[in-house]
């Protein structure tokens, strides 16, 4: 319920934001631009310069509706724009470009480059003539291989929103392949983890011929819902989100007693069971959030956490963007839970800061810690009742080691846990889409110590 002490623009990379992958080679586009994620009222602009039918994308000192278009898709994804989208490209406009560029590992440069007009969702067309791609099918980088082309693989995984497990570091190794299964399950890929044709195609690596264009996940269809992990369908359930469910399931080579018939009973429930047992998932029968994503039917989240950071039984709702008293925004997701209960560290790491009543404030009570996978992504935790013993600036931890107990320290009055995620140490995302893909809420033992 506090707010973080921390900088003061904001992300929001939700569960649902699609990074849209490609690589454009040309230096003059043809280019339409509007902000597909902004305002309605959002028009597409088309700038005509010295060029016959060349139009540029917005550069500094700019101002029209090109510009205001950029401005509005920053905005929407949850940044803020001092003094708001005003259609001039000033210095505010800038800061607030390079803050989303790092935070979504683009190069930051401040420019509205094409990958950063692909990635803002803003509509980039370019003609044949001027679009060209990295590789062709025989040149396709192979596990085991370094180099360049490897990290214009890994940046292409990274722009459809995927995480690319051990970082972009230009090898090709188990964390890539790991990366590209997880690419090829969110598009309805087989998940071999090869850079195939289809997937290179998918990645907008290479050349799609009319024929070859894999086929759409079920929930990726014109005609199918969305689905959000606050909207997926439940047992009892009839219509057409339950046939996506079902074809979902068939298409992984389930079959559905019954046939798809938008009926959420027994038939789709133990359908999902025997998903879930082959999976390696926890078997229930429900749609829960890690079987959707599984499943292809809701994005996955911008990043992974080890372990679900507090002891239940709690409960916790998507708070982000709240408004908070002296105009604050909330940056984080409250957890609620007993007194007492246990907190743990998420990941591998470091504590990098403590908090403590005295002199804080807002946080009361609390803890940073910075992840050990070099990339300087750090967690920050407030109110706890009380650090756990031992804990100190400079304590190496492990994922699932108790570093503290809930408490209502700092500005609360409510035990609950503040919990927020800074990737790569840069601004705050949503952490609820990222926390409830590993909810566990429902366990209320404690966590076996981790081992050292």
């Amino acid at each position: 319920m506090a707010p973080t002490t921390h900088k003061k623009h904001f992300i929001k990379i939700a569960a649902g934001l699609t990074l849209t992958a490609g690589v454009l080679m040309s230096t003059s586009p043809v280019v339409s631009v509007h902000a597909s994620t902004g305002s309605n009222n959002a028009k597409t602009v088309q700038k005509t310069s010295n060029s016959k039918n060349t139009v540029r994308l917005p550069r500094f000192g700019d101002k029209g509706e090109s510009v205001l278009a950029v401005q509005r898709a920053l905005m929407s994804n949850g940044f803020t724009l001092r003094g708001g989208a005003t259609g001039v490209f000033d210095k505010n406009t800038r800061t607030t470009l390079r803050n989303f560029q790092k935070v979504v590992g683009l190069k930051v440069t401040g420019r509205v480059d094409a990958a950063t007009a692909r990635v803002l969702k803003l509509n980039v067309q370019t003609t044949s003539a001027t679009t060209s791609f990295p590789f062709t099918i025989s040149t396709l980088p192979k596990r085991g291989e370094r180099g360049d082309a490897v990290l214009t693989v890994q940046n292409a995984i990274a722009n459809a929103g995927i995480t690319v497990r051990g970082g972009i570091d230009g090898v090709f190794g188990w964390g890539t392949a790991t990366s590209i299964q997880d690419f090829q399950l969110s598009k309805g890929l087989p998940t071999s983890g090869v850079l195939d044709e289809a997937t290179a195609i998918a990645l907008g690596l290479v050349e799609s011929a009319p024929a070859a264009a894999p086929a759409p996940a079920p929930a990726a269809t014109a005609s199918a819902p969305v689905f959000t992990l606050s909207n997926l369908p439940k047992i009892g359930q009839r219509g057409d989100q339950v046939r996506v469910v079902q074809q979902s399931l068939v298409n992984a080579g389930i079959t559905v007693k019954g046939g798809v018939d938008g009926i959420f009973g027994r038939a789709t429930t133990n359908s999902i069971r025997r998903f879930q047992r082959r999976s390696g998932l926890t078997i229930t029968g429900t749609l829960n959030s890690q079987t959707a994503q599984r499943l292809g039917l809701v994005a996955a989240p911008a990043m992974e956490l080890a372990v679900f950071p507090v002891q239940g039984a709690c409960s916790f709702v998507d708070g982000w963007h709240d408004h908070r008293g002296g105009g604050r925004l909330h940056i984080g997701v409250d957890i609620i839970a007993p007194r007492g209960n246990l907190v743990y560290a998420v990941a591998d790491g470091t504590i990098t800061h403590t908090y403590h009543v005295g002199r804080d404030k807002l946080s009361g009570n609390g803890v940073r810690l910075t992840s050990n996978d070099g990339t300087g992504t750090y967690f920050f935790y407030a109110h706890f009742d009380a650090i756990a013993p031992g804990i100190q600036v400079g304590s190496v931890v492990k994922a699932g080691q108790v570093i503290g107990t809930i408490g209502s320290t700092g500005n609360t009055t409510t035990p609950h846990l503040h919990f927020e995620i800074h990737p790569r140490g840069g601004e705050a995302i949503n952490p609820f889409p990222i926390v409830k893909a590993i909810d566990a809420c429902n366990v209320t033992a404690p966590r076996p110590a981790p081992a050292q």
